[in-house]
């Protein structure tokens, strides 16, 4: 126990005039600084009400509250905050792209209520959409929570703003005859068992694409979700790697739920084609081949008509150079000259084309790869007339499931909910699930009729 008193240390001024610097010492017996006055008595006054904020509990350095919002949030906040490397990822975006700029210069203690109302409206009116303003909100509670808690500041200027309100829309779940649809436009089999198993089993896609064939259990069609995988930018990967396989899925608990016969059936049929391991990824991203060069036909100009007259008013003939480049017409035969024009120069050996990227993976299938190269076009092909995402695929798992009977505590465990209630937001979602209901009500509605 610690019960030196604090005191007061003479000091010339820059006037030639004594100065007078308070010191008190903090739980850890380390002396602090409660600031430099003009006279004894002002020093002595400092050193106990810092002390008196000891013996309350407020133990913080005052000097701390006047670092920069910034600095606070860069130096301290963030880097010593305990969360997944994705949640560090899209907190360090939302932080340099809209509280720094807006409170980075800002000390600590000078951030009010009315600044943070002044953000918000701010963010409203240059278009910010409400969900991504609820986010950074959000965030900035977070910070100054800690904030207040570690004595930095003493004001949590969060507290009673509001946000525009962020409204729920209904959702849309596929039927099974657009799933039939869009699985025929699916361009090979791997898509399609990725793609079956997604809607078979309400997976997660970090937990869908971590599956490995040890996880089914072949003669009880019993499947085990123990592992989730998420991808990352590589400067907020451990070994500056992409993907981080989590020992635990997103709700930190394992389940295991029964599959149908049939699609363990192919599943068992992929794993013996491919001669897959227990320990191998059920669906593995292949590496792209080199792109073919694509064999174009000259276009002729003299059947394509002209383009449309550019700023100078000029027009030029489709299919030609001219077009594309003074013209800046993009249709598929100006392209198309372009691009032979171009392959002409390669050959020759006048240009040296950029070898194509390639993708850093560890066998798992990134997530924006498989929605721009397999899922956008086939649902293009398949033209559902509803956007559809590979998430969606879990959200029509549980709507089929509960209707046609499921025990809604089933599909709670099957989908990993934390919550049933969450489930119920299921019940009903198909077009047809009121069908029964309104059959009821027009036999009675339509009695006196007959």
């Amino acid at each position: 126990m610690i019960d030196r008193l604090g005191f007061s240390r003479k000091r010339g001024g820059r006037d030639g005039k004594p100065r007078y610097t308070a010191y008190y010492l903090d739980l850890k017996g380390r002396e602090k600084s409660a600031g430099t006055f003009s006279s004894k008595k002002e020093a002595d006054r400092a050193w106990r009400d810092a002390e008196s904020l000891v013996a309350q509990g407020r133990v913080g350095d005052p000097r701390r509250g006047r670092q920069t919002f910034e600095r606070y949030v860069l130096d301290t906040w963030l880097p010593n905050h305990e969360i997944e490397a994705t949640t560090r990822q899209s907190y360090t975006y939302t932080i340099h792209r809209h509280l720094i700029p807006e409170f980075g210069a800002m000390r600590m203690i000078d951030i009010l209520p009315e600044h943070v109302r002044v953000w918000v409206a701010a963010m409203k009116k240059a278009g910010v959409r409400p969900p991504t303003i609820k986010y950074a909100k959000v965030l900035l509670s977070a910070i100054f929570t800690t904030a207040l808690n570690d004595q930095v500041t003493y004001l949590h200027p969060c507290r009673g703003v509001k946000v525009p309100p962020t409204p729920r829309k209904p959702r849309t779940i596929i039927t099974p005859e657009q799933f039939d649809e869009l699985y025929q436009a699916l361009p090979d089999a791997d898509s399609r068992l990725l793609v079956e198993v997604a809607i078979e089993t309400g997976l997660r896609w970090g937990e869908l694409t971590e599956l490995r064939v040890k996880d089914a259990a072949q003669r009880s069609r019993i499947l085990t979700v123990s592992r989730a995988v998420v991808e990352v930018n590589p400067k907020f990967h451990p070994d500056g790697e992409r993907f981080i396989v989590k020992e635990y899925p997103k709700d930190r608990e394992f389940r295991r739920f029964k599959l149908t016969a049939q699609i363990m059936a192919k599943l068992e049929a992929h794993i013996e084609t491919e001669k897959l391991e227990p320990d191998d990824l059920l669906f593995v991203w292949r590496q792209e081949s080199k792109d073919k060069p694509i064999l174009r036909l000259a276009p002729d100009p003299l059947k394509l008509g002209l383009t449309e007259p550019n700023e100078k008013g000029r027009s030029y003939r489709h299919g030609s150079l001219s077009a594309y480049t003074a013209g800046k017409c993009r249709c598929e035969h100006c392209r198309a000259a372009f691009a032979i024009y171009r392959a002409g120069r390669r050959s020759s050996g006048k240009d040296s084309p950029r070898e194509p990227r390639r993708r850093a993976t560890d066998g798992h299938i990134p997530a924006d790869w498989f929605r721009r190269q397999i899922w956008k076009p086939a649902l293009k092909e398949a033209d559902l007339g509803i956007d559809v995402r590979i998430h969606d695929m879990r959200h029509a798992h549980a709507s089929w499931l509960l209707a046609g009977g499921a025990d809604l505590q089933v599909v709670k465990e099957r989908l990993g909910h934390a919550s049933i209630a969450t489930t119920e937001k299921y019940l009903h979602t198909l077009d047809d699930a009121d069908e029964t209901a309104l059959d009821a009500f027009s036999k009675i509605r339509n009695r006196s009729a007959r």
